[in-house]
C-alpha cells in the first residue's frame, strides 16, 4: 500500500543533463557536452546541493536523472552522493536510484557506484531488437544492455528498473512480446519495469522526420494495443500495474516517484529541475551557462499553490495510481469530501465509463487510462 502521510518527508532530485548523443524521440533538458563543460557544471551542482540543506527534514529518496547520468566522471558521483550525506538528513535505508545508459558504465563504475550508497539502478533498455534500437538513435545494442544488467547484478544492485518503449519505427506487436520475454527471462528479472508509449515532441529529431513524412509509426489501436499487451503480460509474471506506465514486483515501487504523485515534498537540483516546497512550485532556469555562474540564485516561475490548486494536483496527479484517489485521505489533507468538491465531475466521467467509484476512492478504468489526460482535465477548476 501508498502511505498517505508525508509529511515531514523530503525527496531530492539531481538533473545531470549530459549525454552521449540526443535519442531522436528525446525532449529533455539534456545535450552531449565536453568534460570541461561537465566538470563545472558538476562543481556548480555541489554548490546547489550544499547551500540549500534543509537539516530539520529527513529524505527518504534521491533520484540522480538526465541526461544519462553515468557520462560524468565516477567520482562526481561520489561527490554528489557525500554532499547529501554531509548537508542532509538520510533516512537509513533511503531509496538512492541512478540512471544509467548501456554504452556509458563498466563493472568497475556499477561497483563503485554502489558502494557509494546508490541502491537502484535505472537501465536505459527500450527495445530488445537491435533495428530498433538504431531507428531511434540509442547509442548501444542488446548486448550492451545484457552486459550493464548482468555488471549490476555484480556489483550488488538487487533493485533494477528496465525502461521499454513501444509504438517504436518498425516495432510490431510480436517484436514488442520478444522484447517483453527477453527481458523477463533475464536471471533474476528486473524488480521494476517502465513501459511507456513513444509520443513525438515538438523539437525532436522525429517530430522533423513526420512533418516530413518520413516517420512511420504503429497506428493509435496498435499504440493501445502495445499498451495493454504489455499489462497483460507483465501481470502473469505478478508485476503489479501500480502507475500508468509502471509495473513492479511485490514491495519494489519507485518510492521516489510515488513521492511525486502522493504530492510529497522535494527538491530539485541542476538546470530545468523543478522542485515542490511547503506548497510552492518552482524550477531551476534551463540557461546552462547562467546556472554554472550562479547555481543558488536561479529559481524561475515560482507558484505558491492555493488551496484550489492543491486539490486539482491530489486529483490529477493521484489519477495516475491504480489505487486512484482516497476520499479518507482528501479529507484528512482538505478537511472536506473529495465528492462534494467534485461530485459533477465523478459522476460524469462514472457514467461515461472512465471512472470506478466505491465511495471510498476512484480509479481509472480501462477506458479511462487510454483516455486519462481527458479524465484528468476534467478535475481543473
Amino acid at each position: 500500500m501508498i502511505e498517505n502521510k508525508n509529511l515531514g518527508k523530503l525527496e531530492l532530485y539531481i538533473h545531470i543533463p549530459f549525454c552521449v548523443q540526443k535519442c531522436k524521440y528525446c525532449d529533455f533538458l539534456s545535450a552531449p557536452a565536453s568534460k570541461q563543460v561537465q566538470n563545472a557544471y558538476m562543481e556548480a551542482l555541489l554548490s546547489e546541493i550544499r547551500g540549500s540543506a534543509v537539516p530539520d527534514r529527513k529524505v527518504v529518496s534521491v533520484f540522480i536523472g538526465g541526461g544519462t547520468p553515468s557520462v560524468v566522471d565516477v567520482e562526481w558521483i561520489l561527490d554528489v552522493m557525500e554532499a547529501i550525506r554531509n548537508h542532509y538528513l538520510l533516512e537509513e535505508g533511503a531509496e538512492v536510484t541512478m540512471e544509467v545508459n548501456p554504452g556509458t558504465v563498466t563493472a568497475k563504475s556499477l561497483a563503485r557506484y554502489r558502494a557509494a550508497g546508490v541502491n537502484r539502478l535505472s537501465i536505459g533498455c527500450q527495445s530488445c531488437h537491435d533495428a530498433e534500437l538504431s531507428r531511434i538513435g540509442r547509442i548501444h545494442d542488446h548486448q550492451a544492455f545484457l552486459d550493464t544488467y548482468r555488471w549490476a547484478r555484480e556489483a550488488g544492485f538487487n533493485n533494477i528498473n528496465v525502461d521499454l518503449m513501444s509504438a517504436l519505427p518498425g516495432q510490431t506487436l510480436e517484436s514488442l512480446e520478444d522484447t517483453l520475454h527477453k527481458i523477463l527471462s533475464l536471471v533474476p528479472p528486473p524488480e521494476h519495469i517502465s513501459a511507456y508509449s513513444l509520443i513525438v515532441e515538438e523539437g525532436t529529431p522525429f517530430y522533423e522526420m513526420q512533418k516530413r513524412g518520413e516517420l512511420t509509426l504503429p497506428d493509435e489501436d496498435m499504440e493501445r494495443e502495445m499498451y495493454w499487451r504489455t499489462a497483460d503480460i507483465l501481470k502473469k509474471y505478478r508485476y503489479e500495474h501500480y502507475e500508468i506506465s509502471n509495473y513492479a514486483r511485490e514491495s519494489y515501487q519507485c518510492r521516489h516517484n510515488v513521492g511525486y504523485w502522493t504530492r510529497r515534498d522535494y527538491l530539485g537540483f541542476g538546470i530545468g529541475a523543478a522542485s515542490l516546497y511547503e506548497n510552492v512550485r518552482y524550477k531551476n532556469a534551463d540557461d546552462l551557462a547562467a546556472y554554472i555562474k550562479n547555481p543558488l540564485n536561479c529559481h524561475t516561475q515560482i507558484q505558491k499553490l492555493g488551496r484550489e490548486e492543491q486539490m486539482e494536483e491530489e486529483m490529477f496527479l493521484g489519477l495516475r495510481l491504480s489505487l486512484g484517489v482516497s476520499g479518507e485521505r482528501f479529507r484528512e489533507i482538505f478537511g472536506v469530501s473529495m465528492w462534494d468538491i467534485y461530485w459533477e465531475q465523478i459522476r460524469e466521467s462514472v457514467e461515461e465509463g472512465l471512472l470506478e467509484d466505491d465511495g471510498r476512492r476512484i480509479v481509472l478504468t480501462k477506458r479511462g487510462v487510454d483516455l486519462a489526460n481527458y479524465v484528468m482535465a476534467k478535475f481543473l477548476l
